[in-house]
């Protein structure tokens, strides 16, 4: 009689690990600005021309964390995948429970649900927070990755400017959605 052929192991499936939205330390900051670099010098979504080098990063983040907005990270296995925070919509105070939002992925990992969970953190924290409207100013309506996330969202187009902008030796127009928080405009925010 002939011995059996050894078994293999059965393989264990296991789904992969989520990928971690957190907090945005100072640490992260030459991650983020090598995700954000890439953004402006190959696409619309930004109209700034040239990068800010990581100390103008730094103090960008400081100064929204410094006045109690939500900065965040995906981060999986150590790797910062992209970005997100909320900053005021417009400095005066009649503006005060509205906030943008901004979201910048890593080229090489879009359409893997990173802006989806970034955005939907910063949803939840500025809900918590009593804002009341949460503003997406998005450049080149051509963004359609941006745009198409904003949607599934929740967020509705409220307007497109055109031609505003003028980047790469083309006109650029902004798009600007919106999304109600909590209760929105349906009751006054309390005191």
């Amino acid at each position: 009689m002939t011995p059996a052929p050894p078994q293999t192991p059965a393989r264990q499936m296991t789904a992969p690990a989520p990928i971690l939205i957190r907090d945005a330390a100072e640490a992260d900051m030459p991650a983020i600005q090598a995700i954000y670099a890439h953004h402006v010098a190959t696409g619309g979504g930004s109209f700034e021309y040239d990068p800010p080098d990581v100390a103008e990063m730094i103090r960008r983040r400081a100064a929204l964390v410094d006045a109690g907005y939500p900065y965040v990270v995906a981060e999986d296995a150590g790797h910062i995948l992209g970005y997100a925070y909320a900053g005021p919509y417009r400095p005066r105070r009649a503006y005060r429970y509205t906030v943008e939002d901004s979201v910048y992925v890593a080229a090489d990992v879009h359409r893997r649900g990173v802006g989806r969970g970034l955005l939907a953190e910063l949803i939840r924290r500025c809900t918590e927070a009593g804002y009341r409207q949460m503003i997406a100013v998005i450049g080149d309506s051509g963004n359609t990755g941006s745009v198409g996330l904003h949607r599934k969202m929740g967020f509705r187009e409220v307007g497109i400017i055109r031609d505003v902008g003028f980047k790469f030796g083309r006109w650029l127009d902004s798009v600007t959605m919106q999304l109600p928080l909590g209760d929105g405009g349906d009751t006054l925010p309390e005191a």
